[in-house]
């Protein structure tokens, strides 16, 4: 049996035998997939939705046999945002609280994908709008597809562009006045457009999206998948530093990297002329 063989065997401390209720979940060899699955709708997303994502990205911080995630959307599209029915409509008659308590929820969910160690990648196809928009930002790494149309369209029902922190999220991935323009006019990006924004890492024919995101995810699997997760909290934490503090930040982080067995056994691999088999550890 392959070491693949035998990690795939293994159970996830808080995700084996999951069932999602409002999107499809599956884990096979320490990669999760997330599909939103109301494909009929392009994928809206509920009150039950949000809060059940939530939940799930913080429950992958003690799921120590995912050591990936990917985030897709069924029938060629990813997500139109939110239900109009089931949550643009509601709102309208919440109190200050109720408003107050979802806003909160939402921007619970973006924390939580930010503080899961996993790599996130976004799998892109057809409407990305939205708060569906604003997952896919959330998300480490996005592939699209020629097809894909994003849309932070927050101010076209006549909100602030400033939501699920899309105004911190993404000047920092496509810059300050690309950032402005597209929150201020809540108009439609194109794949190709998007690419070059970077917005999206690369482009991908769309029958050819779901393999390449899993590709990547399985890669970052077999990766020093602590190192990876010591890289995603300091891309996040270093937002906030001055660059003499960042750089204080990381050589605490890289030491402590340095006392892992991956570390060792890149080492040995290196001086026997072979690729490391990384364990997590």
């Amino acid at each position: 049996m392959t070491q693949s063989e035998k990690r795939s065997r293994g159970k996830s401390t808080e995700l084996a035998g999951y069932e999602a209720r409002n999107f499809l979940f599956a884990l096979d060899d320490r990669v999760a997939t997330v599909t939103l699955n109301r494909p009929e709708r392009k994928n809206p997303l509920t009150f039950e939705s949000y809060a059940e994502l939530r939940d799930l990205f913080g429950a992958m911080r003690k799921a120590t046999d995912v050591k990936a995630v990917v985030v897709t959307g069924a029938g060629g599209n990813f997500s139109s945002g939110g239900d109009v029915h089931e949550i643009i409509g509601p709102l309208t008659s919440m109190d200050d609280a109720g408003l107050l308590e979802f806003t909160t929820m939402t921007g619970d969910l973006i924390k939580a994908m930010r503080a899961c160690p996993q790599p996130i990648v976004a799998a892109i196809d057809g409407v990305c709008v939205g708060a569906g928009a604003a997952i896919a930002l959330a998300s480490d790494l996005r592939i699209g597809t020629t097809r894909s149309k994003v849309a932070f369209l927050f101010v076209r029902v006549g909100l602030a562009g400033c939501d699920m922190g899309a105004c911190a999220l993404l000047p920092r991935v496509i810059g300050q006045g690309r950032a402005a323009e597209l929150l201020y006019t809540g108009r439609t990006m194109t794949g190709e457009e998007a690419e070059r924004w970077g917005f999206f890492n690369k482009l991908a024919a769309p029958e050819a999206l779901a393999k390449l995101s899993h590709t990547w995810a399985r890669s970052l699997a077999d990766g020093p998948t602590v190192a990876h997760a010591v890289t995603k909290t300091m891309l996040h934490r270093e937002w906030n530093m001055s660059i003499d503090d960042a750089i204080d930040a990381e050589a605490k982080a890289q030491a402590e990297c340095m006392t892992t067995q991956d570390f060792r056994r890149a080492y040995e691999a290196f001086a026997a002329k072979r690729e490391p088999s990384f364990e997590g550890n």
